[in-house]
């Protein structure tokens, strides 16, 4: 951990800089100049020297895309190796903050500097507005210092980038680290296929919760719409359907066609123990891979990480049973 002396201060969008207009908040140019006037005015305000960076389109994160995440990639890697920046502060709405923490955590391995990522309930310049106080406590974090890695910082709370879950839609302590169980082996050394420098492609990926009617043909007509990864959303410690035959073939000729199938428990503390029922170890050998106790979020950003690499489906399994950067253990 050290002290952050040139932080690159990525806005990309999000309530925490959307102004009033005739068709409600929307995303605002113009962030630099508001962040300097208010710490003019505030004699706490953060010392450390920032460069504020506008990443166009902004936009409202309910809009965000693999698109978005890349150009956020690019533009953090960017930042260090061109620029030399030490530290990153990525701001960004919360509908999809922990999305966007858990693909960063994953589309950055090896990076040697902190990321952090936060926003706010209400925009910056709304009365008792929790934006000011979410962003000046995480500058305040790179200046006593940061590890290496994406992490998220709200209301206070410094959460790891791949564990964390958006939990309540209008309180300020809207984010949290859900208590799952995690239990795994640490990969070894990264390849450098899976480093931060390498470029990723977008990929077709689809998230699908198991339920009481769930049927062969919804896999069906996944598979033919094209998708490469699909995150099985199950019930308790890795259960489905089992007496579905039908269903069970349909899962498995997904994965004889190509497409990587990842089991994670819906249950929000919840975590894929496939052994512990026979109906989780009938899901297991149509071709699953175990997400253990990792979230929606951690599960969809690290099938986006591997596949857009252009691993083939048996190495994106091999790399994804092994937690890389704090993700299942």
């Amino acid at each position: 951990m050290r002290a952050v002396s040139n932080l690159l201060v990525l806005y990309t969008g999000g309530t925490i800089g959307m102004l009033q207009t005739a068709e409600g908040l929307a995303p605002a140019g113009g962030f630099d100049a508001r962040m300097r006037d208010h710490f003019a005015a505030n004699p706490d305000a953060p010392r450390l020297n920032w460069t504020l960076r506008e990443l166009n389109p902004l936009i409202d994160s309910a809009n965000m895309q693999q698109a978005n995440w890349l150009a956020m990639r690019e533009a953090i890697v960017e930042a260090v190796e061109r620029d030399s920046h030490d530290g990153v502060l990525v701001l960004h709405g919360t509908d999809t903050l922990a999305y966007s923490a858990a693909a960063l955590s994953f589309l950055l391995l090896g990076l040697p500097v902190p990321v952090l990522l936060t926003g706010s309930m209400l925009p910056a310049g709304a009365p008792d507005s929790d934006a000011w106080a979410n962003l000046i406590g995480a500058m305040n974090l790179f200046e006593t210092g940061l590890q290496d890695g994406v992490q998220l910082y709200f209301h206070g709370r410094l959460l790891h980038g791949c564990r964390a879950s958006k939990l309540r839609s209008e309180a300020f302590d809207a984010f949290t680290a859900p208590a799952r169980h995690r239990e795994g082996q640490r990969a070894g050394e990264v390849p450098a296929v899976l480093g931060y420098r390498q470029v990723r492609q977008p990929v077709k990926l689809a998230v699908l919760p198991v339920f009481p009617g769930l049927a062969a043909e919804h896999i069906d007509a996944l598979r033919a719409s094209g998708i490469q990864g699909l995150v099985l959303e199950c019930y308790g410690s890795g259960t489905g359907p089992s007496d579905d035959q039908a269903l069970l073939d349909a899962l498995r000729g997904a994965r004889q066609r190509g497409v990587m199938i990842v089991a994670i428990s819906q249950c929000p503390e919840g975590a894929v123990v496939f052994d512990t029922y026979a109906a989780g170890s009938r899901l297991r050998d149509s071709g699953l891979v175990s997400g253990g106790g990792m979230t929606r979020e951690a599960a969809l950003g690290k099938l986006f990480a591997l596949l857009g690499a252009g691993l083939d489906v048996a190495s994106a399994e091999h790399w994804f049973a092994l937690d890389l950067c704090g993700e299942r253990v």
